[in-house]
Order: C-alpha cells, then sequence, then structure tokens
C-alpha cells in the first residue's frame, strides 16, 4: 500500500525539526525514568500494603491498553498531532498534582487511573511525530530518540540521589517538576499536520486488518512474547521496595535501575553484528532463557553473600530478557508482516504485552507479601509458558519471508 503524496506544505521542513524532536524525547522520558523505579517505594512510604501497591499499578495498566490505541486514534484526525500532545502533557502536569493531595488508597488509585489515560500515549504520539519526519525530511529517527534512553538514565540515577538526600516524598514532586518541563518542550513542538497514513496504534486501522493477522503464527509469537515480557512484572513493581528493605541506598537503587538500561542499550548496539543471522525462535528462546535464569538469581544473590556486584551482574540480563524480546518481536513482524499490516501487528503486540504484564502485576502484590523476594520464583513458570507459546510458533512458523 503506497502512501499518498505529500501537499506543498507537508515538504516544508519545520526549523531546528531534529533539535526540537531530541527535546522533546529528552523531557519525555524524565517522568518516566521517575515513576518505574521509586513510584513504588513513594507507595509504600505512604502506608500501602504490597497488594495495594500492586493494585495500584496494574489498575492503569488494564486502563491504558484500551484508552492509548483510541487516544492515538484520535490525534491522527487532529489538525495536528502536536497540539493533542501539549494538551495531553498538560492533562498529564495538572493530574499529577493530584499526588500532593492526602494519599489515600482511593484518591492514588484514582489519581493514577486518571493520569495514565493521558500520560501513556505521549510516547507513541511523539514516536509519531518523529517519523513523519524521517519519511518527510529524511531525519534520522535514532539521532532523536537516544536522548530519550538518555535522559531514563540521567532519571534512574539523579532520582536516587535525590531520594537519598530528601526522602521517597520527593518523588511527586520529580514527577511534577518533569511534566512541567515536557510541557515546555511541547510548545515547541513541530507542527506537522495530519499524518499520512493512521499511528501504529489506530485503533481504526486494528479493527480493519487485524483478522487477517490471526493465524496461529503470529498469535502464538505475541502471546508468548507478551508473557515472556509479563514475568518481569514482579521486577518492575518490587525490585526497588525489596533493594530498600536489605538496606541498600536510594543512590544505589537508581544505579542498579540505571544499570540495565545500559546493559539494553548496549544489546541494541551490538545485535547486528553478533546476533543478526539468528532465527527470530532463536532470539526469543534466548530471551526466554534469559529471564528465567534471572528469576532463579535474584532471590539467590543476597543470601549467597554476592552483595550489590551480584545485583549489577542480574541487571546485566536485562540486554538478554528485555532487549532481545524487543529485537526479537519488531525482527518477527518485519519478516512475515506485510507493510500495510504492520500497524495492526504492532496494535496487537502492545495489547498482548500491556495485558498480561497487568494481569502478572495484580498477583505480584500478594506474591511479595507472602514470600518477599523468592516471589521470583513464580515467575520462573510465566517465562517457561511464554517459551512453550514461542515452541508453538515455531512449529507453524511460515515457510518463506515477506517480500521486500
Amino acid at each position: 500500500m503506497s502512501l499518498p503524496p505529500l501537499s506543498p506544505e507537508q515538504l516544508v521542513k519545520p526549523r531546528h525539526f531534529e533539535l526540537r524532536m531530541s527535546l522533546i524525547f529528552a523531557t519525555l522520558f524524565v517522568p518516566l525514568g521517575t515513576h518505574v523505579p521509586y513510584f513504588p517505594l513513594w507507595l509504600e512510604a505512604q502506608g500501602f500494603h504490597a497488594e495495594q501497591i500492586a493494585v495500584i499499578l496494574a489498575a492503569p495498566m488494564f486502563l491504558r491498553v484500551v484508552t492509548t490505541p483510541l487516544l492515538t486514534s484520535l490525534a491522527d484526525r487532529a489538525r495536528d498531532r502536536a497540539n493533542v500532545y501539549i494538551a495531553l502533557v498538560a492533562a498529564s502536569l495538572l493530574l499529577s498534582a493530584g499526588y500532593f493531595l492526602t494519599p489515600s488508597y482511593a484518591m492514588v488509585l484514582a489519581v493514577s487511573l486518571a493520569l495514565t489515560i493521558v500520560w501513556t500515549p505521549h510516547s507513541p504520539l511523539a514516536d509519531s511525530l518523529a517519523l513523519s519526519g524521517v519519511r518527510r525530511f529524511g531525519s534520522n529517527y535514532t539521532s532523536m530518540r537516544k536522548w530519550g534512553s538518555i535522559s531514563y538514565l540521567f532519571a534512574n540515577v539523579a532520582g536516587g540521589f535525590i531520594l537519598s538526600a530528601t526522602g521517597s516524598g520527593a518523588v511527586p514532586v520529580i514527577i511534577f517538576v518533569s511534566l512541567a518541563a515536557a510541557l515546555a518542550a511541547g510548545l515547541l513542538a513541530p507542527r506537522l499536520g495530519r499524518p499520512r497514513r493512521a499511528s501504529p496504534l489506530s485503533a481504526t486501522d486494528i479493527q480493519h486488518v487485524a483478522p487477517k493477522l490471526l493465524n496461529p503464527y503470529f498469535l502464538y509469537f505475541s502471546i508468548g512474547v507478551g508473557v515472556i515480557t509479563a514475568s518481569h512484572a514482579f521486577l518492575y513493581g518490587f525490585v526497588s521496595i525489596y533493594w530498600k528493605s536489605i538496606g541498600l541506598s536510594d543512590s544505589v537503587v537508581g544505579l542498579l535501575w540505571a544499570w540495565g538500561v545500559v546493559a539494553e542499550v548496549c544489546m541494541f548496539m551490538m545485535f547486528t553484528r553478533y546476533f543478526s543471522s539468528f532465527s527470530v525462535v532463536s532470539i526469543m528462546v534466548m530471551a526466554g532463557i534469559g529471564a528465567i535464569v534471572r528469576w532463579i538469581a535474584f532471590p539467590l544473590v543476597w543470601p549467597l553473600g554476592l552483595g550489590v556486584a551480584g545485583f549489577f551482574g542480574v541487571q546485566t540480563l536485562h540486554s538478554v530478557s528485555v532487549a532481545l524480546v524487543l529485537i526479537g518481536l519488531q525482527k518477527m513482524i518485519g519478516e512475515t508482516v506485510s507493510e500495510e499490516r504492520t500497524g495492526a501487528a504492532q496494535g496487537i503486540a502492545y495489547f498482548s504485552n500491556g495485558f498480561f504484564m497487568a494481569v502478572v502485576t495484580l498477583a505480584s502484590g500478594p506474591l511479595y507479601h507472602r514470600f518477599g523476594v523468592d516471589g521470583f520464583f513464580a515467575m520462573i513458570p510465566i517465562a517457561l509458558i511464554g517459551l512453550v507459546l514461542i515452541g508453538l510458533a515455531a512449529r507453524s512458523a511460515p515457510q518463506r519471508r515477506i517480500r521486500r
């Protein structure tokens, strides 16, 4: 399916396009880099128990699986997606102030649910704007997007040092201030008009072509990826709480999170040289095995006296259990899904990842409450189920790749 021709207005490149998009990505990922590792610590400091923390973390995941494709689809119909991005960032800033209210369970849950609706679309909308620049003006996507990874790392590390000095009560303040910075950058977003094709998460696009993707290979593979990804839910929800419980400082916690991201980025950089010849099934099997090794090792590091160095070693496996999953999924879609269906394929994969992550996150609260760090062992059978699904996908794999 060919793209519609560019209008004369669409051929005009906004001034400093790459610089403005780099600034958007840089500010976009600071609140995310604070929320993922430190928000559970703030919840625990407010007196919420593990089951309540799990609900507060999981409920927004269920909700955003539905709302994010809807909002990105609506953004495609707006006069300019930049205006939608600005409106959503402004709404996120206002709603995040709700965390400054008396933190009752009902209040925090309500704020988290409302916030996820307007916060989660930030990244796909920014990607949509950046990719329009790639198609229209030949911009380099990675040169813009890398600033998001850099700022995420910065937020991990800086957040840990800030919390060491101030306590976890600073988490809502950091999120609020960083969203304010994201809004300021968003006001500089380049105006590009409507996209020539619906965004990768377009609900209309998914509805139109998804039935063509419902073949055993794609379904087994997508669900398998979602299940392997979901085995990380216990890590994302409770590892910061665990690290604090054994006496690690906030700054060390931040460095451990950052090291996982560094390992992930290193895999992205070295993948083509060392792994590009592997089949997608082989890549995903390596990722699943990496996840299983990680969940076996995590509960043993501290009892075996391996200390902080042991946790850094385990976090290095992020390059396998996370990066290879992300790469393998995109490699599978690129090899077996035709171009006009890639948007729907991405949307189905997003739904699978989001749904299973939410389910396992919800179960992680009771697991941590009862078993503590040994709850990681419960992630092993989940990763194994994912590997079985990948094996079923291999049995039904297409005999030839999509023509290019």
